[in-house]
């Protein structure tokens, strides 16, 4: 149980700490969401500038305005990953319309497919890094090393009930990317962006 504790404890000091203008604090929350972040940028976006783009704007968001976070809603990480949603969303509505206005190919039912797209996309990807690592190096032996329950087991060192139960569960859960109430949106997105 303090494991449970101990991270809305943590969310609630970075705030703090935040909220205190501590460049550390930013230091220590950029080094643990980075990735994160930026990776859920990239998955929306397909594009490593953008993705580049959208990362400074999150942490230059989570640095001027630390009190829009609030412990009560969720993690830290989902509120991080909310707003890495919302922004990436934000550049990709923008770049398509400017494309439209331009007259680019597509209609804005194709862009808001691939808003759609790229949502589930990005919701999927926090999911898989937000899963327990047992149940996503059982995915990934599965998904992308082809290996079926049992060779599964055999590399992961456990039975073979154990290997088929992580890989029922990391499914279920995987499957969950495209169920959410914004098509895809990462935990905490409740809406379009």
């Amino acid at each position: 149980m303090a494991t449970k504790d101990a991270q809305p404890r943590w969310d609630r000091r970075m705030q703090q700490r935040l909220a205190r203008g501590e460049a550390a604090a930013l230091g220590e929350l950029y080094d643990r969401f980075a990735s994160l972040v930026h990776g859920l940028a990239h998955t929306v976006l397909g594009d490593e500038r953008a993705a580049d783009a959208v990362t400074r704007d999150v942490f230059a968001h989570v640095w001027e305005h630390p009190e829009s976070y609030d412990p009560r809603q969720g993690p830290l990480r989902s509120w991080v990953a909310t707003l890495t949603h919302r922004l990436a969303v934000r550049r990709l509505r923008a770049a398509e319309t400017a494309a439209l206005e331009r007259g680019g190919p597509g209609t804005a039912e194709e862009l808001e497919h691939k808003v759609g797209h790229a949502s589930v996309a990005a919701r999927a990807d926090y999911i898989v890094q937000s899963m327990p690592a047992p149940l996503r190096a059982a995915l990934e032996l599965a998904y992308f090393q082809r290996r079926d329950y049992r060779q599964a087991a055999v590399d992961l060192g456990v039975t073979e009930d154990e290997a088929r139960r992580r890989l029922r569960l990391g499914l279920q859960l995987l499957s969950t990317a495209h169920d959410a109430g914004a098509p895809g949106a990462p935990p905490g997105c409740g809406g379009a962006a």
